[in-house]
């Protein structure tokens, strides 16, 4: 829908605009309104996916070798991964750091 109306982000949409059936919104980029990001240590990381079950915008896949990838294109930085994750190996870093 967002590519049909010719959007590239959700700063683009026009106020009720974009967003007009529902679940279209994850054809926006909507996570470049974040101020920090989670940014993964993958020595810490024992593949136990409660990132991926966790995260209300569902921005984390499942890898071939057992770890999780983020999208940051829809990560809005909320920081539930980092506060939820048993190892630590989730980090909120301040955006552009």
């Amino acid at each position: 829908m967002a590519k049909e109306l010719g959007l590239h982000s959700w700063k683009e949409a026009a106020l009720g605009g974009a967003i007009i059936t529902p679940g279209n919104a994850s054809e926006l980029r909507t996570g470049d309104w974040r101020s920090s990001r989670p940014v993964v240590d993958y020595e810490k990381c024992i593949k136990c996916g409660r990132c991926y079950i966790i995260c209300p915008d569902m921005v984390y896949t499942l890898k071939e070798d057992g770890y999780y990838e983020l999208n940051y294109y829809y990560c809005k930085g909320c920081g539930i991964c980092s506060e939820e994750c048993p190892k630590d190996a989730i980090e909120m870093i301040e955006e552009g750091s």
